[in-house]
């Protein structure tokens, strides 16, 4: 950019940088949601909580189905490094 546009475009800098946050903490927070380690994580916990009694059989299903399904995506989508721990 030119530095009259620059000059221009200045009052719009902070927008331009709360965008750019932002970009960058929903890309975050799309890696921790499809990490394989973390869902992994979630299913021991999950299980736990039918063994102590916490949960029901039909809810552990439900949330079983949810983990699976979003395991299933982050393979597909190659999120974390592969090996099961976090980046």
């Amino acid at each position: 950019m030119g530095l009259i546009s620059e000059v221009l475009l200045l009052p719009l800098a902070p927008a331009r940088g709360s965008a750019w946050a932002i970009k960058q903490v929903v890309q975050e927070a799309e890696r921790i949601y499809y990490d394989p380690a973390t869902i992994r994580a979630e299913l021991a916990r999950l299980e736990e909580q039918l063994e102590a009694g916490e949960i029901t059989e039909e809810e552990f299903d439900r949330q079983e189905d949810e983990l699976l399904d979003r395991l299933e995506i982050a393979s597909r989508r190659g999120a974390g490094t592969g090996n099961g721990t976090t980046r």
